[in-house]
């Protein structure tokens, strides 16, 4: 594993405070949403990162550039002072995301046809079970 980065971008999204953590590992980039509800203290936030940081699901990886850079440390604080102004995503994090639900997707739709094929075989044999148990008085 070589270099690995991250990010935590946390926005207003009606109704409620989202948070998006971006990891970049080998040059791909994978994206993990959360739901804070009101908006959390930066304690909060990083007692959250703390407890829960490994148990997030993170996106399939995407390719995505890295610079490496130095930067002035008055530089980074302007940038900083950027992000936080700035509202919305990076659009590589948005494909991440959407990524990740079409998966989840495709999951749930192969899950429900199981369930339904699983269903109507269930409800044959039992009509069947019944139409031998009618004939069987006879």
């Amino acid at each position: 594993m070589g270099n690995v980065s991250g990010g935590l971008t946390v926005y207003f999204e009606e109704p409620f405070w989202i948070g998006v953590f971006e990891r970049i590992c080998d040059g791909k980039l994978s994206v993990a949403k959360v739901t804070f509800g009101a908006e959390p203290k930066d304690y909060e936030v990083q007692e959250f990162i703390l407890k829960h940081y490994f148990s997030l699901c993170f996106s399939p990886a995407v390719a995505t550039t890295v610079k490496e850079a130095k930067k002035n440390p008055k530089r980074i604080q302007r940038d900083v002072k950027k992000q936080l102004q700035s509202v919305g995503i990076g659009t590589k994090s948005q494909q991440a995301l959407k990524l990740q639900q079409e998966q989840n997707k495709q999951e749930r739709k192969v899950k429900s046809r199981e369930q339904k094929l699983a269903e109507s075989e269930r409800m044959f044999e039992l009509k069947q079970q019944k139409r031998i148990a009618k004939h069987k008085g006879h």
